[in-house]
């Protein structure tokens, strides 16, 4: 149930597991009061979007006849989206977002919005939004104007797998359409709502996605038989860095019980070594040795984007502020989007680089003349005649290349439009969308990689070998995906794992 603050925890059950947004007594009672207030402080005031036009339209007054009509225009002349149609998922989070605003108490809005809002999100309403449209200042207008829409009864949705008249699920729910009081059209628009939203969605499958980088590299541990102290907390704690620290106790964790992980004193202290050459690798290849160094950044980028996003989800993000408790309403720019904007950039950044170890440590694996020990590409079948996953391994190469593009920032990428009235923006959308192109590539390439992991453990036929982490994700794959020796198409393979990989539950991983 929620209070006044959404967490991390009851916006993923939302979103991903389907619970309802219960909104506790007494939750909305700040927001009858704001609403009360800027009803009574509003009268014989000049206050932009209320009796103003927008933007830079904001310099003519609109007569007291029109006020109504104002709030309808901008919702209606704002739905201008473009591109692709948004997931439902994103969508759900993108209402959320807009409640955690609205919940905050300083947008003035009638409290029936939520109560509509929450029964959007409750019973599985999802209004048509498109990717493009917004530049993330003056906040996500032209995404959240296609929700608005929909709060008036106007435009269409996807309820029950089907897209539909919103008229229509109205009539079926017994809805009543967001009545305009005193500015709900754009209370509705304006906010960092849309970017939050796809933020929020980009955490928690960055999140994840991080767990199987985690896991995917202690299996290569395993299936190299690399020493141990490459994680060890001896060697990670001489290096100050929290997230360096985490991926070492986390590979501590899923290495606990790996016997074919070796100890550096057995190997080379026990013993005198007076050969010239030696045959046996001292030191891993630094896809190897190097992952709490590599993943310990991806880490801190993650949790500080989830203190960003969960800050932004609790504060009001939307102009002008009507501050009761100060007794007056405040003109600025909360719709401003760049904490977003940068967080995204940074968390793509990051899951571009945790794909780039992916890629190389799935090299490694194929690469036959670097790792010694196994055939190339996976090919368990005749070399020259079948190909194993050496196709696969283009597919991961272009689409890591892909993040590798667009991992350059669009945070520093404004330009001025509006006649100019916005002169410096955010692009937060942009950015989120980006990340989220990002994250879905690192799904795929890791979907791969753990092909050729598997495929590594039966040509080493060390099944009965592995941790217990790894023994339970080889049999959950190969419980789909088995052993392959003829050449056979794998695309559908790639797609079963992605979704493997999105619906497992890692969270044990983290423990320890």
């Amino acid at each position: 149930m929620i209070h006044l603050e959404l967490t991390a925890n009851n916006i993923y059950d939302i979103l991903f597991h389907e619970k309802k947004l219960e909104l506790s007594p007494g939750t909305l009672a700040n927001v009858a009061q704001g609403f009360a207030f800027l009803d009574r402080f509003s009268k014989e005031k000049l206050i932009y979007g209320i009796n103003t036009g927008f933007g830079p339209m904001a310099q003519y007054r609109i007569d007291d006849k029109s006020l109504n009509d104002l709030q309808y225009n901008i919702i209606r002349s704002h739905c201008t989206g473009a591109g692709a149609l948004l997931p439902d998922r994103y969508i759900k989070a993108i209402m959320l977002a807009r409640v955690g605003t609205f919940l905050r108490g300083y947008s003035g809005i009638h409290p029936s919005v939520i109560e509509l809002l929450a029964a959007f999100i409750n019973n599985g309403i999802h209004p048509l939004i498109y990717e493009h449209g917004s530049v993330g200042a003056s906040g996500d207008l032209v995404q959240l104007a296609h929700v608005a829409l929909c709060l008036i009864g106007e435009g269409e949705v996807r309820y029950k797998e089907t897209t539909v008249p919103t008229q229509q699920v109205f009539d079926e729910l017994r809805l009543q359409p967001v009545k305009m009081y005193v500015r709900e059209g754009l209370a509705l628009l304006n906010g960092t709502s849309a970017m939050t939203g796809i933020g929020l969605v980009n955490l928690f499958y960055a999140r994840k996605i991080f767990d199987w980088a985690i896991i995917s590299s202690a299996m290569v541990h395993e299936i190299v038989a690399a020493f141990d102290d490459y994680f060890s907390e001896e060697l990670n704690a001489s290096k100050k860095h929290k997230g360096q620290q985490q991926v070492a106790a986390q590979l501590r964790a899923a290495l606990r019980h790996a016997p074919r992980i070796r100890k550096r004193e057995e190997a080379f202290y026990g013993h005198k070594i007076e050969d010239t050459y030696i045959k046996e690798k001292v030191q891993e290849y630094y896809s190897i040795r190097c992952v709490p160094q590599v993943l310990g950044p991806v880490a801190d980028a993650i949790e500080n984007a989830e203190k960003i996003l969960i800050d932004e989800i609790n504060s009001a993000s939307d102009n002008p502020i009507v501050d009761m408790n100060a007794g007056n309403v405040f003109h600025g720019g909360n719709f401003h989007g760049d904490y977003v904007s940068f967080e995204m950039d940074k968390l793509k950044i990051a899951i571009t680089k945790l794909t780039m170890l992916a890629e190389r440590q799935m090299n490694y694996l194929f690469h036959d003349r670097i790792n010694n020990i196994l055939p190339p590409f996976g090919n368990l079948g005749v070399r020259g005649l079948n190909y194993g996953l050496q196709a696969a391994q283009f597919t991961a190469t272009s689409t890591t290349a892909e993040s590798q593009t667009l991992s350059n920032p669009m945070y520093v990428h404004s330009i001025p439009c509006n006649n100019d009235n916005q002169d410096i923006v955010s692009m937060g959308a942009n950015a989120a969308l980006l990340a989220k192109t990002v994250i879905e590539n690192a799904y795929q390439v890791m979907s791969i990689h753990l092909m050729a992991i598997v495929q590594a453990v039966d040509y080493l036929k060390i099944q009965q070998q592995l941790s217990p982490l790894a023994t339970e994700v080889y049999n959950e794959i190969r419980a789909f995906f088995p052993v392959f020796t003829d050449d056979t198409t794998k695309h559908k393979d790639i797609a079963r794992i992605n979704d493997y990989l999105k619906s497992k539950n890692t969270q044990r991983n983290r423990q320890g």
